[in-house]
């Protein structure tokens, strides 16, 4: 029997009428911006609308994982599954989720919008540009390097040290041969030469103010306060002193609205914004966020990457900045991905190994505690089925987490849809009636040391954390200028919860070093770099875009 990829699945599924689709939201149709007729932009002014004065939010209900293997966890299509499923049993749900970088979708994976049965549609465009918005943040973001190199050009009269300018370009693919660069070459008229280089836009900090503004005056106001760099006797110069902040809302107001479309049986899914969670916050906008509970008795977001990174950043940064806080987490976790941290090959996890899968299993109880011991709030185990997955070795996580007392659900949306996520879904809502109360994992006020050290105990179960000699002056020096005061964004591998990619499965006794600390201000956090950590990512050797392509008739294929 031939079995279809994800793209002919979702090229086979007819979509309904995204005005239908907003219609059975209830969002009126003056706020609804149709880009054709299975995309729209939502007017986030709609959040604040009388009409919908009265009406209570819904449940918040975070979905993360395990740490993240080779063979892919599947959070994208729990999260989707998990709405279609409490669809099935007579919930009103709303899925958001980040936007597709150009990078994995060419480089790694191919789709990233679900997978089997729990897909978002249309795949392709949300996959291939969508609505322009990560192509305006790169103009917005580019801009500012335009205009910042202008001035020095142009006089300079801020007194910019071309030596600490911080504010790098960037573009939406993976091109390590941009990672440093020298510019402003051939003479006066081509500008101020200066070592220069480009990140990947989603590590743009336009790309995370952006996802944490809650409307058009509270981004131009998180832009003007951008650090683009600093003079000779290390005074910040921001994006408000290049008198840029205006220019970059014009170029982003469109962006800023919420993208609707739908899941494959027609779950409404905002999908808009798309930080990395190891270079980022990983986390979509708190607009869509907001919109999904305004309109949704249960809202299912997804934050990036393990529950380290992700679901720590949700937490620490974007509960912290908007009050949001989550009724319930779904924890996503595979079979094979225990396997993995038990030490299997990826060539060799579709093979019986109970050994390994008790070995692997202390990932999956770190995180656990995580989100139970320090943030407080209930958690539920997704086991995301795959075909090779044996009864045994289901029955094991089960009854370990059982052991545990923690609730846990098998989950077959990739096969059967929200069918597949039914009994999920039912522990979702009799979790989300249950009393909690969000905690943080460091004090906001405590030095800047204190909460990098907090993170990496607490989170990480490391045995603490060490500052290089040149973090340790940046610490200082931003406590001097106010900035200690801020949350932390860690940028730190995903591959393991310590620095290191190759410590497997719940490792102890390390450090974790930070070698470098700066400032994004209007975003509002401090970047707190870890081990090699990239922001400008590279193809594989073998990229996914070697196997996208497309017919006479239009139709791509390739696409995962």
């Amino acid at each position: 029997m031939d079995i279809k990829s994800d793209i002919e699945i979702a090229q086979d599924t007819p979509m309904a009428r995204i005005s239908e689709v907003a219609a059975d939201l209830g969002i009126p149709e003056d706020a609804v911006e149709q880009y054709g007729r299975f995309k729209a932009k939502i007017d986030p002014s709609v959040l604040t609308d009388p009409r919908f004065a009265g009406r209570p939010d819904g449940k918040l209900v975070l979905v993360t994982a395990m740490t993240p293997t080779p063979a892919g966890e599947g959070k994208t299509t729990v999260s989707v599954g998990l709405a279609d499923g409490l669809r099935g049993i007579g919930a009103n749900s709303v899925v958001a989720l980040r936007e597709p970088s150009l990078g994995p979708v060419f480089g790694l994976k191919g789709g990233a919008t679900g997978g089997g049965r729990a897909q978002v549609m249309p795949m392709e465009d949300i996959n291939l540009h969508f609505t322009g918005d990560f192509h305006a943040i790169g103009a917005a973001n580019n801009l500012l390097a335009a205009m910042l190199d202008n001035h020095i050009r142009a006089g300079n009269v801020l007194g910019l040290d071309p030596r600490r300018i911080t504010w790098r370009r960037v573009l939406d693919m993976n091109d390590r041969q941009l990672r440093s660069i020298v510019d402003g070459l051939g003479g006066p008229t081509n500008g101020v030469p200066r070592e220069d280089g480009f990140d990947i836009t989603v590590a743009s900090e336009v790309m995370a103010v952006l996802c944490l503004a809650e409307n058009i005056t509270d981004l131009k106001e998180r832009l003007s306060r951008i650090v683009v760099g600093y003079t000779a006797d290390r005074r910040p110069v921001t994006c408000a002193d290049l008198k840029a902040a205006g220019a970059m809302t014009a170029l982003l107001k469109d962006a800023l609205r919420p993208n609707l479309v739908q899941t494959l049986e027609h779950t409404p899914a905002l999908i808009h914004g798309g930080p990395f969670a190891n270079i980022a916050h990983g986390c979509n906008s708190v607009l869509a966020t907001q919109m999904a509970l305004k309109f949704g008795d249960y809202a299912v977001t997804e934050a990036g990457f393990g529950a380290d990174l992700g679901a720590e950043k949700f937490f620490d940064i974007v509960c912290r900045t908007t009050g949001l806080a989550p009724n319930v987490v779904v924890l996503v976790a595979t079979v094979r991905a225990l396997k993995y941290h038990g030490g299997v090959a990826k060539s060799n996890l579709g093979m019986e190994n109970l050994d390994a899968l008790e070995v692997g299993l202390p990932n999956l109880v770190r995180h656990l505690s995580t989100i139970t011991e320090v943030y407080g709030l209930p958690v539920v185990v997704a086991i995301n089925a795959f075909p090779t997955d044996t009864p045994a070795e289901l029955e094991a996580v089960e009854r370990r987490c059982r052991g545990l007392g923690v609730d846990v659900a098998l989950c077959r949306a990739w096969a059967e849809g929200g069918e597949g996520a039914r009994a999920l879904a039912e522990d979702v809502v009799r979790l989300c009636e249950k009393p909690s109360e969000l905690r943080f994992s460091y004090d906001l006020e405590a030095p800047i040391e204190e909460k990098l050290d907090a993170i990496c105990r607490r989170v990480y179960g490391a045995d603490g954390v060490r500052l290089t000699a040149a973090a340790r002056k940046q610490t200082t020096r931003l406590e001097d200028l106010g900035f200690g005061g801020l949350p932390i964004c860690m940028a730190k591998t995903q591959s393991s919860l310590s620095d290191d990619p190759t410590l497997l499965g719940a490792p102890e006794g390390f450090t974790v070093t930070v070698r470098d600390l700066t400032v994004d201000a209007g975003a509002g956090f401090i970047v707190a770099r870890t081990g090699s950590i990239m922001t400008m990512p590279g193809l594989p050797k073998s990229p996914a875009a070697e196997r996208i392509d497309v017919d006479a008739s239009g139709r791509i294929t390739g696409l995962f």
